[in-house]
């Protein structure tokens, strides 16, 4: 028996949306009064200094760290409001993540990284392997799902990766430096399979990056700089909007 999917309200303005977020390890405070919003289906780059806290929002965001202050919501419901089986359920079935090194289990098999979320949401064995390869063969590696993933170059891996968070038909994909470990035309592909991939599914994107072309991929670039958040739209072409972007590598 699978594990139901979350629910979505498709009438609200925003599906994530970060609300005043303080955090601080230590002494150290890396956010100090961050908001955002981010509707269904758009794709957001996050962008900033090293240090300037866009990765402590991404995780906050998606749940993994939990603010000091103000509140990080999904669908208009505050995560610190729901119980640890509400988040783990979110995290198996709503949310899906690609990291900078992919963060696969290296011993196994591509089609094995991919169809391993699904197992773990009680999808029958034959329906999950079958995903996986639909989903390995739409990332151009169909011929790569039988080889151990430690085996393969970091491009082929990184798709791994995206076809793992692609396979939960997620609501939200939450990226942190997907591109950061790949020569850039390597990351331009995987970049171009991801948006290509998830517009079509109309799954929202939200990606961290150092990456001025990484960020172009974006509806929108969310500027963050000593833990606030600013934001460039890149609907309308705009001089100054791209300066800003490229400010924030």
């Amino acid at each position: 028996m699978n594990i139901p999917a979350v629910s979505v309200s498709t009438g609200r303005g925003s599906l994530v949306e970060a609300r005043g977020i303080q955090k601080s390890f230590g002494q150290t405070p890396a956010l100090r009064g961050a908001s955002l919003t981010v509707p269904q289906g758009e794709i957001v780059a996050i962008m900033g200094p090293s240090g300037s806290g866009k990765s402590t929002l991404l995780h906050c965001l998606a749940g993994i760290y939990t603010p000091d202050q103000g509140e990080a919501l999904f669908d208009g419901r505050p995560l610190n409001a729901m119980s640890e089986a509400e988040r783990t359920r979110l995290r198996r079935t709503a949310f899906g993540f690609v990291f900078q090194f992919g963060q696969l289990v290296p011993e196994l098999t591509a089609a094995d990284n991919v169809a391993l979320p699904l197992l773990l949401n009680r999808t029958k064995r034959k329906v999950a392997y079958k995903t996986a390869d639909t989903w390995l063969d739409k990332l151009g590696i169909g011929d790569k799902g039988g080889r151990r993933t430690g085996e393969l170059s970091g491009g082929e891996a990184q798709r791994v990766a995206v076809a793992r968070a692609l396979a939960l038909a997620p609501n939200v994909i939450f990226a942190d430096e997907p591109t950061g470990s790949l020569d850039s035309l390597t990351g331009e592909k995987v970049m171009d399979l991801l948006t290509g991939l998830a517009r079509e599914q109309g799954t929202t994107v939200i990606v961290v990056t150092h990456d001025a072309r990484v960020a172009a991929y974006a509806d929108r670039v969310a500027l963050v700089r000593d833990g606030i958040v600013s934001s460039i739209d890149l609907s309308v072409p705009d001089a100054s909007a791209a300066a800003a972007a490229k400010g924030a590598v």
